[in-house]
Order: C-alpha cells, then structure tokens, then sequence
C-alpha cells in the first residue's frame, strides 16, 4: 500500500481506502464486516468511511462494532461519518448547526470512538447559510470532536465560498471533498474544481470509482439477479443502467474491456488504477460485500506498471476525450 497527503493537510490516507455504502447493515453484517475491514486493514488500508445517511446509521453501528472487537489502536486508522440525511423531522436534516452536531455526537456514539477524523457535509444545503456551517464546524474542532473537515458533492464555487467565510473570520476551511469519480462522471474532479486544487490545497476521497458496477462488466449482458441494481431503493441505478445513456455506456465498457485485455489487466483493475494515475485524487473508495471482491480489487496494485501513456490514450479514445495527462505513477 503507498499513501497520499488529504490535500495541502499533513495527513496520510491509503491509496485505496474502504467504504460501507449499501453494503454494511444491508448485505453485510458484523461477522463479515469483521473479516472484510481486517483484511483491508492487514494490506494497509487505514481510511473507512461512513455517513449517518447510510442505512438510517446502522451502518455506523456495525463498523463501530467491528473497529471495538478487532482491538485496533485509534492512532493507526482514520474514520469518518457525513451529515446531512439524519431523519424526517426539520432539524434531522441538513447543515444547520444544530443538525451538524447532532449528527456528530451520534456518530461518535454509533462508531465507539471519541472523535472523527473526518467529517464531511454530505450535500450542500441551500436552506442553511454556508457561514453557520463552517462556524459549526470550526466549533467541532475546537471542542476536539473532530480533526478535518470536508464537503462532498459541492461545487467549486461553494467551496470557495466556504474558505472565504473561514478565512475572514478566522475559522477552520475546509481540507477534502467526496465527489463521485470515475470514467464516467469527471467533471467536477477534472473540471468545476480546477481553480482550487492549488488555492486551497483541496483533496478527494472519491467514491464510485466503478460506476455502480458498471465498469466491472457485470451489466454488459444485462441484469444479474445479485446486481446491487436489483436491491430495494435503488431502482434509480436499475433505470440508469437500463435506460438510453446506460445503453450507451455499456458499449464503451465493452470497448475498454478490449483496451484492458490488450493491456493484460482485468477491466475492473484498470478502472480503478485509472482513478489514482489523476494526481489529485488523495483515496479511492472501494466497496465490498464479499472478502473476495475487497482481495480481488486490492489486487489492482499489481497491475501499475501496465498503465502506461499508451493505454492512457486507448482509454480517452474509447471516452471520445483527448489523450490523457501524464499519471502519478
């Protein structure tokens, strides 16, 4: 495992780092979250991310369960949480700053520790005024209940926002953003974020690296029947993968799966590899339900050397992008 500055901060994150998105509390429980998150931690995984929004918390509940059992030193891991999706009632949701630290004293509670290393704004929040957000979080660090903290999903220009409330009242900016990244949402992370990557020193915990799925290939023959499409609340991704443009992105993964053949690399290890050759992705997020999905996709190392320039521009080809830029590698 190699690791990466979070940004312009001092903090080193893993290169792959792990994430219990509709898997913990839904697909899996303790026993195997036990056996996945030890695995991950043994090949040197040191950041697992979470959210309160995933599975109404209980996602939290089982990683704080499995942290505590597998008896690991807290200055050996980093852990997050996000808010914003905490229940139906008014002040359950969104950023203002009684959700904020609501939310993180939950948190703390559900993964049995006594601060967060990271905490992310899940959304941005137009009903609450960015500056008593950042406020909320300043005050958090101040008390020590959190380390850093972050946005995920915003825009470049709220963020910008977000450190010029900071800046001119003396307040915590924020250090890192979760925004979707993969070879077929990129705008935000090669894009909309441009002009604050070296303002701020911004860094990405970058989730879906796979599509869904999608760029594993599992859907080029349509629907499996084990598909995370096919799971209750998430016919929002069934209708993507079945509607026009979903359609269409199957064809280009079954080109990038010749790309990936010719390059000696299983179609999944070269989207992920993919992701870390952008410099300014700090950690990929894996997901997995299975301990040999998580072994299979920590495997991806050992195809590094076989990205090369060439195959780079094999991929933008089958993008219908210009070649890409030079890799981190």
């Amino acid at each position: 495992m190699q690791y990466r500055r979070l940004g312009k901060s001092g903090l080193q994150v893993s290169e792959f780092s792990f994430g219990s998105w509709v898997t913990f509390a839904k697909q899996v429980d303790i026993a195997p979250a036990k056996e996945i998150m030890a695995a991950a931690y043994a090949a040197g995984v040191n950041f697992f991310d979470n959210a309160e929004g995933y599975e109404q918390g209980r996602s939290e509940l089982v990683m704080g369960q499995a942290i505590e059992e597998l008896g690991w030193s807290r200055d050996s891991y980093i852990v997050s949480s996000k808010v914003f999706w905490g229940g139906q009632k008014p002040t359950q949701r969104g950023l203002s700053a009684k959700h904020v630290t609501d939310a993180a004293h939950a948190a703390l509670k559900r993964l049995r520790v006594d601060y967060l290393d990271l905490y992310f704004c899940h959304r941005p929040d137009i009903d609450t005024p960015i500056e008593e957000t950042v406020r909320a979080m300043d005050n958090l660090i101040r008390q020590g209940k959190i380390l850093y903290w972050g946005t995920s999903e915003w825009s470049g220009q709220q963020i910008t926002e977000a450190h010029a409330v900071a800046r001119a009242n003396n307040l915590t900016p924020p250090t890192m953003e979760q925004p979707q990244y993969n070879l077929f949402e990129r705008h935000k992370v090669e894009a909309d974020y441009l002009p604050v990557y070296d303002t701020f020193g911004l860094g990405t915990t970058i989730w879906s690296p796979l599509a869904s799925g999608l760029l594993t290939g599992k859907y080029n023959n349509g629907l499996p029947n084990d598909a995370r499409a096919n799971l209750p609340g998430y016919e929002w991704l069934r209708d993507i993968i079945t509607g026009e443009q979903g359609r269409a992105r199957i064809e280009q993964v079954k080109a990038l799966a010749k790309v990936a053949d010719d390059a000696g690399l299983p179609l999944h290890h070269l989207a992920l590899l993919w992701c870390l050759s952008n410099p300014r992705v700090s950690t990929v997020i894996l997901g997995a339900s299975r301990l040999s999905q998580l072994e299979d996709n920590l495997k991806a190392f050992d195809g590094k050397a076989k990205l090369t320039a060439d195959v780079l521009a094999a991929i933008e080809k089958v993008m219908g992008n210009k070649p890409a830029a030079p890799t981190r590698f």
